[in-house]
Parts: structure tokens; C-alpha cells; sequence
């Protein structure tokens, strides 16, 4: 196309070569633009977790780094012995970071990582209830404890961002095994309240025993006081050789009857017993 007789461009020359100018002048700013934020994006990134935002409005920064404890967002079921029954884990995982970072890109980090803390800590579970009868919860939890224990601290790393979590797990019965326990445990807190009770009667026997043996001591120059001190020690010291005797024959013979019945220390085998009267 050639210009006018008078040497200006023609108009639709002259609107071509604006909206050329006009794409260009796009183009060289579109570029510098994206070149700006290549330079200045991992910056800003890191800016905005490692600072909060500065005004009078904003929160002081707490000391130290953040710890964001959650909870498992449900039980955590694992299979006892025979897979009839499981065991129900309870668990907690307390989460902070090394590097000062707000408080909701921790929770970001903490909701992305949880889901691998969460499958490590099943899996100690499952091996630790594998060969455990569906009863003994409280063996379970007492491994799954050491087993934490050994290695107290998980760390999980994205990025140049690392988190620390330190896991913690309670175990549960299952809710259908308990009406089959519920007998046999009532039986065992008797017996225990029962050996309780019989263990103090026995305390304060003995402190019985050591008074009057102090009062004893004490009127020692009287004959009959020291005879009948004397004829106690020695009652005491047969009963408690008749106790070792017994002890030590049914630690050798657990099942058979022993072929002489132990004599008790208050009789012997040349004491005739008095006969019966009417």
C-alpha cells in the first residue's frame, strides 16, 4: 500500500501501526514482569511465612517456636490375635518446626503431613497387637510406649521446611469383650481388697507383738515376765520354722500331697491329744 497524494499515511496504515506499537509495548512489559516475579517470588514466599505482618494491629510474636498439638481424627482400629477382636488407639501428635513461621502455615504443613504420621504410628500399633489376645489392652499400650520411646521424634521435611512431631497413643478395648471381662475383673478387685485387708491385720499383729516384747524386756528381773517372754520367742520362732518347713515343701511339690502331714508347732509326736469327753 502506498501513502496519500499529500505524504501522510493512509488511516488504515496508521491504526495498523498503532496496534503493532501497542503489542510490542505489551509484550516487552509482560516480560519484564514475569522476569520481576522470578527474581522476587521464592523472597516473597519466604517473607510471608518468616514475618508477620507489621501495624498497629498486629499481635506480638510468641517465643519460640510453635507447637500445634492435634488430635487423630478418629480411633485408630488394629486387629488382636485371631482378627476377631482389635484394639482401639487413641492418638496425639504434637507438631513444631525448627524455623519461625506463622501460625497458620505451620496448620497448612501440620494438615498435609499428618495423614504419613498417622499410617507410621498404625503400623507400630498393628505389629505390636498382632500376636496380643483381644484382653490385654494395657500390654498393648505399655509396647506401643516403648516403642515410641525408642524414637520419640518423627521429622518430615518438604521443601527447605522441616516439622517435628512427637506422637503419643493411648489403647482401648473393644466394646465387645468387655461384658466377658466385666466378671472376672469384679473377682480381682474382691481378692486384691481382700488381701489388702488381710495384709494390715497382719501389720498390726506385728506391731502388737513388737510392743509386748518391749514391755517383756522391760520386766525382765521378774521370773514369771521372763518365762513367759521366753516361752513366746520360742512359740514365735517354731511357727515361723513350721511356715518355712511348709513353704518350702509345697515349692518342691507343687501337685503331690506331702507323704507326712507338717505338725503344726503347738503339738509333736510323743504329745498324746486329750480324748474327747462327753
Amino acid at each position: 500500500m502506498t501513502d496519500a497524494p499529500d505524504g501522510r499515511p493512509r488511516p488504515a496504515d496508521q491504526w495498523r501501526r498503532r496496534g503493532v506499537r501497542a503489542l510490542v509495548v505489551t509484550r516487552d512489559g509482560s516480560v519484564r514482569g514475569w522476569r520481576w516475579w522470578a527474581r522476587n517470588w521464592d523472597r516473597l514466599v519466604a517473607a510471608l511465612q518468616d514475618e508477620a505482618p507489621v501495624g498497629s494491629a498486629a499481635a506480638p510474636a510468641p517465643s519460640g517456636p510453635l507447637v500445634e498439638q492435634r488430635d487423630a481424627p478418629r480411633l485408630i482400629a488394629v486387629p488382636a490375635r485371631g482378627y476377631v477382636y482389635s484394639f482401639y488407639v487413641r492418638a496425639t501428635f504434637a507438631w513444631s518446626s525448627p524455623a519461625t513461621m506463622r501460625a497458620e502455615v505451620l496448620s497448612w504443613y501440620v494438615q498435609y503431613f499428618q495423614p504419613n504420621a498417622i499410617q507410621r504410628l498404625t503400623r507400630l500399633a498393628a505389629d505390636a497387637a498382632r500376636d496380643l489376645p483381644p484382653h490385654r489392652a494395657a500390654d498393648l499400650e505399655v509396647a506401643l510406649q516403648q516403642a515410641l520411646a525408642e524414637d520419640p521424634r518423627w521429622h518430615y521435611q518438604r521443601g527447605d521446611i522441616t516439622l517435628t512431631c512427637r506422637p503419643d497413643a493411648t489403647v482401648r478395648l473393644d466394646e465387645r469383650i468387655m461384658p466377658a471381662l466385666q466378671p472376672h475383673v469384679d473377682r480381682m478387685v474382691e481378692l486384691e481388697y481382700q488381701f489388702e485387708e488381710q495384709l494390715r491385720k497382719a501389720r498390726y499383729a506385728e506391731h502388737l507383738s513388737r510392743q509386748w516384747a518391749t514391755i517383756l524386756s522391760d520386766d525382765a528381773d521378774d521370773q514369771d515376765v521372763a518365762d513367759a517372754r521366753d516361752q513366746m520367742l520360742t512359740a514365735q520362732r517354731e511357727a515361723a520354722r513350721w511356715i518355712t518347713d511348709l513353704l518350702r515343701r509345697n515349692g518342691d511339690h507343687p501337685t503331690d500331697p506331702p507323704s507326712t502331714p507338717p505338725i503344726p508347732p503347738q503339738q509333736s509326736r510323743d504329745t498324746p491329744t486329750q480324748p474327747a469327753t462327753d
